[in-house]
Parts: structure tokens; C-alpha cells; sequence
């Protein structure tokens, strides 16, 4: 890491405590002694999870996301709480979300969704040789599971009726993994 790029926390102020993350507004000191503020979110992480039912079909959520005032199709995915690995959190949203268990996991990749905004790393993993468990939501949450082909996912994606950027990057991440 290069020195000379780093920012100098002086004043962490903590603006408000949520449910699950905190947010944050910094006075820094940058890397020619000016000052600057930095906002952001201070988040525990998530995992989401690419299923697949058989080689040719996913699953997919349908979920309404209030900050965008739309429902969604995305992946699986949630927050990793307390002591919990993203194996175990993907394998209880898995099974929450769609009362699906997989027999076998594999890590995708791991990336920063808005890393100007967030601390949140976000682990993707791929999920095979599905069986049915039970549905279990979240009392405040309200999903619906669709079945579709993993090519017609990626051509949602190339038609705009998927924008959820975890759920892009793992289609187009798995479509371009060597066969």
C-alpha cells in the first residue's frame, strides 16, 4: 500500500446507531495535510449466494427495496451477524429466503459493493445440488422465490429487469468462469 495515499483519522464522530450498522462523519487529514470529511456506513458484512436447481436453472428472490421504491430480483444474500462466518450466513439466508439447503459451496469472489460509502465486503459464493428445506423469514421480511434458466438471468441482466449490482456481477463473474 502505497503511504502516500492513506488519510489520517482525527475526529471520528458517530452520527447515529442503527439496527445493524453505524454511520459515521470523520474529520481526516489527507495525504498533503489538508483536511476533508468522510461519511460513511460502517457495516458487518453480507454473503449472497448464486443457487443453482439443476446445471441450467437458479434461483432467483423477488424482494421490494424500499430505498429504490422497486422490486428487485437478486440472489440470496444477507448480513453476517455476530461471530457467524459468510458460510454459515449464506447457508441460513439460503435456507430462509428460498427453503433451499446446498449440499456444496463454492467462494465466487469477495468485493466492496460502495467502498466510498461502506466498510461492507460482501462475499458471493455459488450454491449446487439443492434440496428443499423449510421457508423461514425474517418477520420483517416478505420474499418471493423464482425458478429461472441461468441464461435467461443473464439476458434479465442485458435487459435492465435485473440491477441489483450482486446479483450482475455473480451471473457475468460465473458466465465468464473457464468451462
Amino acid at each position: 500500500m502505497s503511504k502516500d495515499l492513506i488519510e489520517k483519522p482525527l475526529n471520528k464522530k458517530l452520527i447515529y446507531k442503527g439496527k445493524f450498522t453505524e454511520f459515521f462523519c470523520d474529520e481526516v487529514q489527507l495525504p498533503n495535510g489538508n483536511l476533508a470529511i468522510r461519511e460513511y456506513v460502517k457495516h458487518p458484512g453480507a454473503a449472497a449466494v448464486l443457487p443453482f436447481i439443476d446445471k441450467e436453472n437458479i434461483v432467483l428472490v423477488k424482494q421490494y427495496r424500499y430505498a429504490v421504491g422497486k422490486v428487485t430480483y437478486e440472489i440470496p444474500a444477507g448480513k453476517i451477524d455476530a461471530g457467524e462466518t459468510p458460510i454459515e450466513c449464506i447457508t441460513r439466508e439460503l435456507e430462509e429466503e428460498t427453503g433451499c439447503i446446498a449440499k456444496k459451496f463454492e467462494l465466487l469472489l469477495s468485493f466492496y459493493p460502495t467502498a466510498a460509502l461502506s466498510t461492507e465486503l460482501l462475499h458471493i459464493f455459488s450454491a449446487f445440488d439443492l434440496e428443499e428445506g423449510s421457508l423461514n423469514l425474517d418477520e420483517d421480511e416478505f420474499v418471493g422465490k423464482e425458478i429461472v434458466s441461468f441464461k435467461n438471468a443473464l439476458d434479465m441482466v442485458k435487459g435492465g429487469y435485473i440491477k441489483d449490482s450482486k446479483t450482475i456481477i455473480a451471473l457475468l463473474y460465473f458466465a465468464n468462469l473457464p468451462k
